[in-house]
């Protein structure tokens, strides 16, 4: 018996009619609404809305959620997105009534548990980055990335440095480091890396100069190594009178083990929703805390949360002259802030540092024993991840995308491809501490087949997949034109 994988579009499977629900009477009189509201605003025709009753509402989608691939139904090594599983007592935390139903319009004195939950993950993960002070109240990495490069600007603004105009990021850097940059209207200055593929320390001292605001850089970096001379790198950067910025991404090879603030780094965000296990995807949902330095610590977003000295209670300081103003509405995404902290206090430090070290171990050993089929352009050991390359199948007129495609077949999400752009064909592969032996073990048997494939049939890569829903849509059509709406 074959098995109908196709869902039609809930509109199409409606007939006229059908109900989820039964209204009873409203049991007051009717008004005309046109009293109310212009004509212009009033429909002249019932919304096309489908027609459906409560249980084919629900089939529809548990079955749309069945067809998607989930950390929760396969392996997800998605290269610097750290997709580790989610244990489910963080959601349960998170959908407490006391938390779910709190409104931020409450006063100060009915949200004392949550102010309490917020500022102690503050103070974990100070701990953690070895850092000053931290706001909660970015919504993603990218987000918490121009909240520190604003606050960058606002500091050489009040200390003499309005012509730092001038950003470095080295070239293997994420695309946001870029984008956060540009948007703070800074110019970037893209530098080299090494054939070692770490920051060339050569090329970074030849580009700092007076107008440098600052270097922002990933460690471990990501073609999943660790910069080994960051030491000297914020040091050269500091001696120019430039700040220090700290892409958090790739903090889950380093919990534990080193921390950005011993680094030399001014500012650092991070990633709730990738390193403290908050399932992220799809758009969201996300957080990106920021900490920052003594330096920058007046520039912080308000409102901060702040303990009083004498009953303890939590409160909202909105005394900051220096901030930059907020950055989002309210406290920031704090269904996510109460995942994270219920991730951190159940693991612990040692919990914490021996995540990292799985992490490491688990790259480690797919790197090992993937190298000699799918070539790793730089030596030595790996952190969390590792960047290899489809380039030895390029003779069989396979790339890294077939390579991907060919993977969801085996029930695999694709490792991230074509990043970093230095490497060519890149495969890069993040396994994360949450998947044991025998997931590593079926990656790599899968990763050995599509290498046979590649010599012995290559048309097989060249259509995949083969058991998905959706083949292989033109995706430059589906970037340029898509489809967003249904129309009749």
């Amino acid at each position: 018996m074959t098995i109908d994988r196709t869902e039609p579009l809930v509109f199409d499977k409606g007939l006229p009619g059908h109900r989820a629900v039964d209204l009873p009477a409203a049991g007051v009189p009717e008004m005309d609404v046109s009293e109310l509201l212009p004509g212009t605003l009033l429909r002249t025709t019932p919304p096309r809305l489908p027609e459906l009753a409560e249980p084919q509402v629900v089939r529809h989608y548990t079955r749309l959620s069945q067809l998607n691939h989930s950390v929760d139904t396969g392996f997800y090594p998605l290269g610097s997105c750290t997709m580790k599983y989610n244990p489910k007592i963080n959601d349960e935390m998170a959908a407490l009534p006391g938390f779910a139903e709190l409104h931020p319009y409450q006063a100060l004195s009915e949200v004392q548990g949550i102010l309490r939950l917020m500022y102690e993950t503050e103070q974990i993960l100070l701990e953690i980055t070895g850092l000053r002070r931290a706001t909660l109240q970015p919504a993603a990495g990218a987000h918490g990335e121009l909240t520190g490069v604003l606050m960058i600007k606002a500091y050489h603004r009040d200390h003499g440095g309005a012509g730092r105009d001038t950003v470095i990021i080295p070239d293997s850097a994420h695309g946001t480091n870029l984008a956060s940059a540009a948007m703070a209207g800074y110019r970037v200055v893209e530098i080299p890396s090494s054939q070692r593929g770490l920051i060339d320390v050569e090329a970074l001292r030849r580009n700092l100069s007076d107008r440098t605001a600052a270097v922002m850089m990933t460690n471990p970096n990501t073609l999943g190594l660790f910069e080994e001379d960051v030491l000297q790198i914020s040091s050269l950067a500091h001696e120019a009178g430039a700040l220090c910025y700290y892409d958090g991404a790739n903090l889950n090879a380093i919990m534990g083990k080193v921390r950005p603030g011993d680094m030399g780094m001014d500012v650092v965000h991070l990633n709730l929703h990738k390193t403290f296990s908050t399932p992220h995807g799809g758009g969201g949902p996300g957080a990106g805390p920021v900490a920052v330095s003594e330096t920058l610590s007046p520039y912080l977003p308000l409102p901060l949360i702040a303990r009083s000295d004498g009953d303890g209670a939590f409160t909202l300081d909105y005394d900051r002259p220096l901030s930059i103003g907020r950055v989002k509405g309210f406290y920031g995404n704090v269904g996510v802030i109460v995942r994270a902290y219920t991730y951190l206090v159940r693991m612990g430090a040692d919990g914490l540092t021996r995540a990292a070290e799985d992490a490491v171990l688990s790259a480690n050993y797919l790197r090992a024993r993937l190298r000699d089929l799918y070539p790793v352009p730089h030596e030595g050991p790996c952190m969390h991840e590792f960047v290899s390359s489809a380039t030895t199948h390029l003779a069989q007129d396979v790339t890294a995308r077939d390579i991907a495609k060919r993977l969801l077949d085996f029930g695999i999400h694709p490792p991230t491809i074509y990043f970093p752009l230095i490497v060519p064909e890149a495969l890069m592969v993040e396994p994360t501490e949450t998947e044991d032996l025998r997931a590593l073990d079926s990656f790599i048997e899968a990763m050995q087949q599509i290498d046979r494939e590649a010599r012995e049939d290559p048309e097989i890569l060249r259509t995949a997949p083969h058991t998905t829903v959706v083949g292989r849509p033109d995706e430059v059509e589906a970037s340029r034109h898509p489809i967003l709406r249904w129309r009749a």
